[in-house]
């Protein structure tokens, strides 16, 4: 787990008490518990002071610690333990968190972070200019079978596309939040399959000799018998082409699909492709390109091979030669979600003393 600490003094209120109907909340909480164990009741009370606030402050720390009777540093290890409580100010129309957690991840939630850093700030924790949206990535946050998803506030946001939730933060950066449509943001009913139920929906088909309710009466199962000898007497036609589809349609199914892939190879990128960055020779001292987040001491050398030594060549690559490196590191949009050309700017400019100023760390 990341340290977590309490927010610059310069942004702390002086003071915090509970106001009109948190204030009822909290001693609604108080008395749930036992006298002598009403301290139980820290974790309620710092999520009420959130509620308020938006964000945990020193001073609601303080508040609480006095009100349970309990040393201000038990209070602050919970606040610090527990991530659900943000310590620094967050957005005060919305604060959005991505789930980033395997499903989410396979299903798109990237792009969704993307969209993040473009709408709001390029880190997480950062608010927007006017203070009114901030972003973090998350763990599980129990949707994954609507995945990809974000939680804003109390609610959740399902089935989310980049496009989708641009249009969420928009709605909430405007003050609509509330008219936004919450749960899946497609043709889906709570966690039921897409486009409506597939199951139960099969016909009853019924077969010779018996009737809906079951087995026919045995005097028409005799006539039946009497018309037809058992010898000449045949299985259905329409069960047995069934079965015969049952057995080889797999099968027959499996050499269409192998033949269709060996017919249509995958096809690589060229390296005669006019999209291909322009190739430099080596100079006397290549940039460090593992500064870049996401470039390791690996594909710094399958960068190099490809005639890539400097900053400035990554921060001067356009949407189509910033594709042709994607296709031929088989990346799927790691470089754009990874912003290279933007670190790759600040690096150039002013080395490491610029990436902190732009991106507010150290370059990795």
């Amino acid at each position: 787990m990341s340290v977590r600490r309490l927010a610059q003094e310069s942004v702390q209120p002086a003071s915090f008490a509970f106001k009109g109907g948190m204030k009822g909340e909290a001693k609604k909480w108080i008395a749930k518990y036992p006298k002598g164990r009403e301290q139980s009741a820290v974790i309620p009370l710092l999520m009420l002071a959130q509620e308020q606030e938006g964000w945990v402050t020193k001073a609601a720390i303080e508040n609480v610690a006095e009100m349970l009777g309990m040393p201000l540093i038990r209070v602050l290890e919970v606040a610090t333990f527990y991530t659900q409580f943000q310590l620094q100010p967050v957005g005060t129309k919305a604060h959005i968190q991505v789930c980033g957690t395997t499903p989410c991840m396979l299903r798109g939630s990237g792009e969704l972070i993307r969209v993040c850093k473009e709408k709001i700030h390029a880190e997480p924790f950062h608010t927007n200019e006017s203070g009114t949206l901030s972003w973090e990535e998350v763990e599980c946050q129990g949707a994954c079978v609507n995945a990809p998803m974000v939680m804003i506030f109390k609610d959740a946001y399902e089935d989310l596309t980049p496009e989708r939730l641009a249009e969420i933060i928009d709605e909430f950066e405007a003050g609509k939040g509330a008219a936004v449509k919450t749960g899946p943001q497609i043709d889906r009913v709570f966690s039921a399959p897409e486009g409506g139920a597939l199951t139960l929906k099969t016909e009853i088909t019924v077969k010779p000799g018996k009737t809906a309710k079951g087995a026919a009466p045995k005097a028409a199962a005799k006539a039946e018998a009497a018309k037809v000898p058992p010898a000449k007497a045949a299985k259905p036609k329409t069960a047995a082409i069934e079965t015969s589809k049952a057995i080889k349609g797999p099968k027959a199914e499996a050499k269409k699909s192998a033949a269709k892939n060996e017919a249509a190879p995958v096809a690589l990128a060229s390296l005669d492709d006019k999209n291909r960055p322009a190739a430099i020779a080596k100079p006397a001292q290549p940039d460090d390109l593992k500064l870049i987040s996401g470039v390791g001491p690996k594909l710094e050398g399958v960068l190099n091979g490809l005639g890539i030594f400097t900053f400035a060549q990554v921060a001067s690559w356009k949407k189509a030669e910033r594709d042709w490196v994607d296709g031929y590191l088989k990346f799927k949009g790691r470089i754009d979600r990874d912003d290279w050309v933007k670190q790759a700017k600040a690096l150039a400019k002013g080395g490491r003393d610029e990436y902190v100023r732009v991106f507010g760390k150290e370059p990795r």
